[in-house]
């Protein structure tokens, strides 16, 4: 009988911290949300450079690429221009820039600019981790706050997210962001195959990038291929 008794009390006790438990998780994310719209209404351009690890489940292999990246806010919408100096460790430039909805590959060593109509929609995963707001994350996306995890001595609050309107793309992408600046310092994408892609991004500088760094330097002759 006390065994019985014992077992419903735990039972109560567990009932009752469950509850307290997700009141204070969500107080969490409510609070980095809130700093994030703080940071995002600062927000001008940031900077920082990278290194992108796409693993391929199916032959167990790793694909890295490194080099910088910038984003900037003009208006409402969102500018963003990578340039890819390393693939897999070997010199590879390539350029990629995001603008006015279209993707642009420019490849120098083939003297090729490949374009893309990318589309509005395109901008939710370019502010995930550059600038975007805590509002604009919670429309967009079902967040599961994971806590907090220190990266490169910076407190950051890690996020799983799993988009509002189902993508044939990936399954869910996890985040961990520094809201006080609304800035990813990593992320990492999850495929249904099994297949992923981790980012980290470091040496991150704000407000400084110019509005001439959002524009692909073409050498003369440049085939340009439009799909």
């Amino acid at each position: 009988m006390k065994r019985i008794t014992g077992l419903r009390t735990w039972v109560a006790a567990a009932m009752l911290v469950a509850p307290l438990a997700l009141t204070a998780q969500n107080a969490d994310l409510q609070k980095v949300l809130g700093d994030m719209d703080s940071a995002s209404a600062r927000f001008q351009s940031a900077s920082a450079d990278f290194a992108w690890d796409q693993y391929t489940a199916v032959v167990q292999s790793h694909d890295t690429q490194k080099g910088n990246i910038a984003f900037r806010r003009v208006g409402k919408t969102t500018e963003m221009i990578a340039n890819v100096k390393t693939d897999e460790g070997q010199p590879s430039p390539k350029d990629v820039l995001y603008k006015g909805g279209e993707l642009d590959f420019y490849e120098p060593n083939l003297k090729r600019e490949t374009i893309l109509n990318a589309g509005t929609n395109y901008e939710k995963y370019l502010t995930l981790g550059f600038g975007g707001s805590g509002k604009d994350l919670s429309a967009n996306w079902d967040i599961d706050y994971q806590g907090k995890e220190t990266i490169d001595g910076v407190e950051t609050a890690k996020l799983d997210l799993k988009p509002k309107q189902p993508s044939d793309q990936f399954s869910h992408i996890t985040v961990w962001i520094d809201p006080k600046r609304s800035i990813s310092l990593k992320q990492q994408i999850f495929q249904a195959s099994g297949d992923s892609r981790t980012a980290m991004y470091t040496n991150v500088k704000l407000n400084s990038v110019p509005e001439s760094a959002f524009t692909l330097q073409l050498a003369p002759g440049t085939q340009k291929v439009r799909k």
